[in-house]
This record gives C-alpha cells, structure tokens and sequence, in this order.
C-alpha cells in the first residue's frame, strides 16, 4: 500500500498541484488524465479571470437548475453541450470521417428509443399542415457497394417545429421511425418538409442564449442515425438549403456536404413508381458508411498526431492516450 499524501498548506499557487496529488492515486489512468486536465483548465481559467464567488455561485446554480430542468423528454443538458458547440466537437473527435464519406452532426435532445420499425415507402409524419416530402436515399460503403440490411434510425418535427415527444398530450409516437435498408442500399418514406424551429428556451439555457444576445433557432433539418455490424455509427442531419438559420444554427451542427437542396417529383415516372402527385417535395441523399476498423485507425492516428504538439510523453490505453509515466 502506497503511503498517504498529505496536503501542502494550501495557496492559490499549490491548489491545483495538491489536487493532482491527491486524485492521482486514482486506478484507472484514463480517468485520472482526463480529470487532471480537467482541473487544470478550471484552475487555469478562475485565475485568468479572476473569478469571484459570486460568479462561481451563479455558475453553480445555474448547472443545479439544467440538472432539475432535464429529463426522459428534456435533455437539458444535451441541450447545453449543444449551444455550446461541445456536442459538435465530441463528435468529430470520436467519429472522424475519411474524404468521401457522410459526416456527423450532432444527435440533439429529442432522439428516443421509442421509434417502430416501419416498412420502406412508409409515412413517418401525419401532420395534416405539413408539406407532404418524398424521401429518396441510398447507404453505401466508402467504394461504391450498396450496404443491404442497415438499420436507419429518422426523426423530424411537425409542421409547427415541435417534436413528438414535447406534446404532452401525445397520445403515439409522430415525425419518426426506423427503417431498413434493401439489397441495393436504397431506402425511402414519406415525411414533411422540415421547417426551422427554436431549441426549448423556457430553461436555462434559454435564459443564457438570451444572455449572449443569441437567437434559439435552428435550420430546416432532419434527423437520421445508422447502425450496421462493422461500421462506424452515424448520427447525422439533413439540411435544407438557403434556410434563413443555415449559417447560424444555435447548436452549431450545419456542415457544408450536409445541405441538400429542395427538389420536386417531375418525372411522371418516379411520381407513379413512389405514389406521389406530381410536383411534390423530395429530398435525395446518397449515405457513405465507413467501417469500424477505418475510424479507429484514423482516430488513433489523429490522437497521435495531436499528443506530438503537447508536452510530455503519452502512451495509448485501450487506444486512448494517456501520459506515459515511467
């Protein structure tokens, strides 16, 4: 057993070196790094700005609050992670994607797990105001091949930019299911034409955005998320171009290859094929998938890339870095 650290008397110079002290008898190395550096910035950061209590208890208070505001229905806190562009950026770190294939945005707080499987050419929306929207896609790997049998996770909002799941009066599920991808990689349904709409600013999140003189609102856009054994799980968006909020999206999860212009059915054909009228909305969007094995060796290669412009030397634990302590 390893003898007990005693504390220094403790200043505004010695604090966070005492912290260390004390959480490095921690057992698991990538926890104790993770906090370690954790510490540091905060530290870091209330002496930068001279932190005063009274800020630091507003700090305080204002977190209980997005705790006591989340939910099943209301992740407060996703929504927090969200508007301030963590979500986007915990995402590509750990979901890097190769040239050529879909990018991620972020998941938001109204995905569930509740969704039903439905059959290809189902109706996912039956909001009567909306604007009736053929969806045509395609999942394929990062060569071309069609990927048969992926699971599609899709979600939107009515017509009015509310989830199913924000009616408290709801009495099923609207706006989202999952679905199958064929043999040939294709899936389609039938939604809504997605409409902007502003993220729950009743909260406390609300209440900071309005702080920051920042508007709620967000992009036209529709969710999707793809599961497949062996590939890399996408979450992901679709967003209408030319939406008034493209180049502001209160949650930061607009990306250039993610904006898909609105199109309409003009081919007689394709009407008759999908049963749809003639110049109705339509959405189309080829997925790229990647593997497992592709994101994990580009994830580890930019981990070694980035821990090469730090200090020290680090070693990789279940192919997360750690510092390399001899």
């Amino acid at each position: 057993m390893s003898a007990p650290i005693s504390l220094k008397d403790l200043t505004i110079e010695n604090i966070t070196d005492n912290v260390h002290a004390i959480n490095s008898q921690c057992g698991n190395p990538r926890l104790k790094y993770i906090l370690e550096k954790t510490v540091t910035h905060i530290h870091e950061l209330a002496k930068e700005v001279r932190l005063t209590t009274d800020e630091w208890m507003t700090t305080l208070l204002f977190l209980t609050r997005v705790g006591q505001m989340s939910s099943d229905t209301r992740q407060e806190f996703v929504l927090l992670s969200d508007v301030l562009g963590l979500s986007l950026l915990v995402d590509s770190i750990d979901h890097p994607k190769p040239r050529g294939s879909t990018e991620g945005t972020v998941l938001g707080p109204f995905h569930t797990h509740e969704a039903e499987h439905s059959n290809q050419g189902s109706v996912i929306s039956h909001d009567p105001d909306g604007q009736p929207l053929l969806v045509l896609c395609t999942v394929k790997d990062i060569h071309g091949n069609p990927i048969p049998g992926t699971q599609v996770d899709v979600w939107e909002t009515d017509s009015k930019g509310f989830y199913d799941v924000q009616h408290a009066d709801r009495t099923g599920l609207d706006g989202r299911a999952i679905l199958t991808s064929d043999d040939n990689g294709n899936f389609w349904f039938k939604a809504i034409v997605p409409v902007p709409y502003p993220i729950p600013h009743d909260g406390p999140v609300g209440q900071l955005l309005k702080v920051l003189d920042r508007h709620p609102y967000r992009p036209s856009h529709m969710h999707f998320m793809f599961k497949k054994a062996g590939y890399d799980l996408l979450v992901t968006a679709l967003y209408l171009k030319d939406d008034p909020y493209e180049s502001t999206d209160a949650v930061f999860g607009v990306k250039n290859s993610l904006v898909v212009p609105l199109q309409k059915v003009e081919d007689e054909q394709q009407a008759k094929t999908y049963g749809v009228e003639l110049g109705s909305a339509l959405i189309t969007y080829d997925f790229v998938l990647v593997t497992d094995e592709a994101v994990a060796g580009l994830r580890r290669q930019r981990a070694e890339e980035a821990m090469a412009s730090l200090p020290g030397k680090f070693k990789f634990v279940d192919d997360l870095p750690v510092p390399d302590v001899d």
